[in-house]
């Protein structure tokens, strides 16, 4: 596989990555942060709830649009807060929350934090079979600059061994995302890995993951399986700069993953 064009390198410092800079925009070109992050509803590896590291890596990372799952909001589990207002406060970003079930007293699923205005936000319910757990994407529109809007679809797929679920999650998600002419991306903790069937129905609708390596991302601490993805849309224009696992081995047990990715501005 070749290289990627325009590589972004990063330094790691301890377990968090440092020593980013903003995504910028020259000419008709514009450069875009995307970050997935399963948070473990802000449960470390240590058994530690502590939202001001995953703050860190986030803030850290330089994101523009970040793609989180397992958040609790209000939960007895996790305190009583809300975490996704709570990390939006920590990294100075807008939210969006989308429940996939209620749990312990408040509420358990998806969010997205985004450095730019949110322009519109719709919660897909996404099938599942009878007994299993709901889920749900998280997909808002957001316009970097004037005129080049990017669509960005936030899910956590399920996690069973018998993929049904997963195979249908998809389907319902191509079928939602299909002929819209925004650049859109698909972002998250997908359960599948790469070759598997939900990931094929993917490629063959013609998406495209931004880390052609397809680097493992899961455990945190020494990460085996890529089940972790930032996919591109077809005909999305986008095109993948840079991608790095990141190494916060404490935080959470799945590594958060970083996409550079450049799309050309609109003309006129």
């Amino acid at each position: 596989m070749a290289g990627f064009r325009g590589f972004t390198s990063f330094t790691l410092c301890g377990a968090f990555l440092i020593g980013c800079v903003a995504p910028t925009a020259h000419g008709d070109a514009l450069e875009l942060r995307v970050l997935s992050y399963n948070i473990h509803h802000g449960q470390g590896t240590d058994g530690i709830f502590d939202l001001e590291r995953i703050a860190d890596v986030i803030r850290a990372s330089g994101a523009d649009l970040v793609a989180l799952q397992e958040v609790d909001v209000n939960t007895g589990r996790a305190g009583g807060v809300d975490q996704a207002t709570a990390l939006a406060g920590l990294t100075g970003m807008e939210v969006r929350f989308g429940e996939a079930i209620p749990f312990s007293g408040g509420s358990f699923g998806d969010a997205v934090l985004s450095r730019w205005p949110i322009l519109e936000t719709v919660r897909l319910q996404l099938p599942a079979e009878p007994g299993h757990e709901m889920r749900v994407a998280v997909a808002v529109t957001v316009e970097p600059v004037p005129g080049s809007p990017v669509r960005f679809v936030a899910t956590h797929l399920d996690h069973t061994k018998d993929p049904q679920d997963r195979i249908a999650q998809v389907q319902a998600l191509l079928q939602e995302m299909h002929g819209n002419a925004v650049p859109t991306l698909l972002v998250g903790d997908l359960n599948a890995a790469p070759g598997s069937q939900p990931i094929q129905l993917l490629m063959d609708a013609g998406w495209r993951a931004s880390d052609p390596a397809l680097q493992p991302t899961f455990p945190s601490d020494l990460p085996q399986r890529k089940i972790d993805w930032i996919l591109l849309g077809p005909g999305s224009g986008l095109q993948p700069l840079g991608v790095e696992v990141l190494h916060a081995p404490v935080a959470s047990d799945h590594c958060p993953l970083i996409a550079i990715l450049g799309m050309q501005r609109a003309s006129g």
